[in-house]
């Protein structure tokens, strides 16, 4: 009987010890296996669909996702609400830009970047925050690997968290959430494609490829017709109110500068963009960039720059916070005809 009792043990150590082998991988396992395909891989490209809910409306961009080793990437984001093309972060030998291809039009970044914060998009920017977060949370479900982490958005404080999804079979990213202090989710990242063996052509990277020159016959308009300017008002004021507003003729056409003031004091300047016919040089900027759910910006010290529309925007504020200034710029989307 002792001896029977003592082989069912054995046997049933056994299994445990078999199942175990072969059941879920662990976090440190998961972790080594997102590090090293980051490693192995020479590049990926992807489709995403990103929905922001950091505003009073809900913003969408489809975007393109494309990065070759080590250093060189391509992200295309396109908006609905945007009749004048998509825009393009740029990264190659020469720096790193962000192009708005329909007006020939394009900013030159000196800081680092993606590597200066967290990118939800970027496969590299997710596994780096899961190594970076020594109390990261790990859950396993049926078909993913979830990761909850701390973040690094720079231009934007309210967003200290996320939730990554990975594919238990490719290990590549699926969904990631990007939550506030409370835990809601106010920026999804839903990924339709993910390729981790592509081709790329020579010039996928060179900035002269998206901002080709233009003749005179495709800049100018088929009816000779200039469209209607429509002035865009912020619908988050900062507890202040507009106080002036004036319009300056230019050589593109009209110009309208706006005052405001009551708890803070900011300017917001608005100016219709005609394309340049042949390809301008990047305006350099010594700030980051920011996405404003509308249009990817340029933050510097008190000032917010972005295209949008076929219009160039400007915000400055010399008494808004950084984060202020963020959210009364992602607020400019309320349209009125003049």
């Amino acid at each position: 009987m002792r001896k029977m009792f003592g082989m069912w043990v054995v046997i049933v150590f056994g299994l445990i010890f078999a199942l175990s082998a072969c059941g879920e991988q662990s976090q440190e396992d998961v972790v080594k296996k997102l590090e090293s395909n980051l490693e192995s891989m020479n590049g990926y490209k992807a489709k995403a669909e990103m929905t922001m809910n950091t505003g009073q409306e809900s913003q969408k961009y489809k975007i393109d996702i494309w990065h070759k080793k080590k250093d060189l990437y391509r992200v295309e984001l396109s908006n609905d609400q945007d009749d004048k093309g998509s825009q393009i972060i740029l990264k190659n030998k020469d720096g790193v830009f962000v192009l708005s291809p329909a007006l020939n039009k394009s900013f030159k970044f000196q800081k680092e970047w993606p590597e200066n914060g967290s990118q939800p998009y970027l496969y590299q920017s997710l596994v780096n925050d899961i190594l970076k977060d020594k109390e990261a949370k790990f859950e396993v479900g049926e078909k993913y690997y979830v990761f909850e982490t701390e973040t690094n958005y720079q231009s934007n404080n309210n967003l200290p968290f996320q939730k990554v999804y990975f594919d238990k079979k490719s290990y590549t990213p699926v969904m990631v959430e990007v939550l506030d202090k409370d835990r809601n989710a106010l920026v999804q990242v839903n990924f339709s494609e993910f390729d981790t063996d592509p081709t790329f052509e020579d010039d996928d990277f060179a900035r002269e490829k998206y901002m080709k020159e233009e003749s005179s016959e495709e800049t100018a308009s088929g009816d000779g017709k200039t469209d209607a300017f429509s002035v865009v008002y912020p619908q988050n004021m900062a507890g202040s109110e507009l106080v002036e507003e004036s319009q300056v003729e230019t050589e593109n056409g009209e110009r309208v500068i706006m005052t405001f003031a009551g708890e803070k004091k900011f300017t917001l300047v608005q100016e219709k963009q005609e394309v340049v016919p042949t390809m301008s040089s990047p305006q350099m900027v010594d700030g980051e960039i920011v996405n404003l759910g509308h249009a990817i910006g340029a933050l510097s010290d008190n000032t917010i720059e972005w295209f949008s529309n076929g219009k160039n925007f400007v915000l400055a504020s010399e008494e808004l916070t950084r984060d202020e200034l963020i959210e009364v710029a992602q607020s400019v989307k309320g349209k009125e005809v003049k």
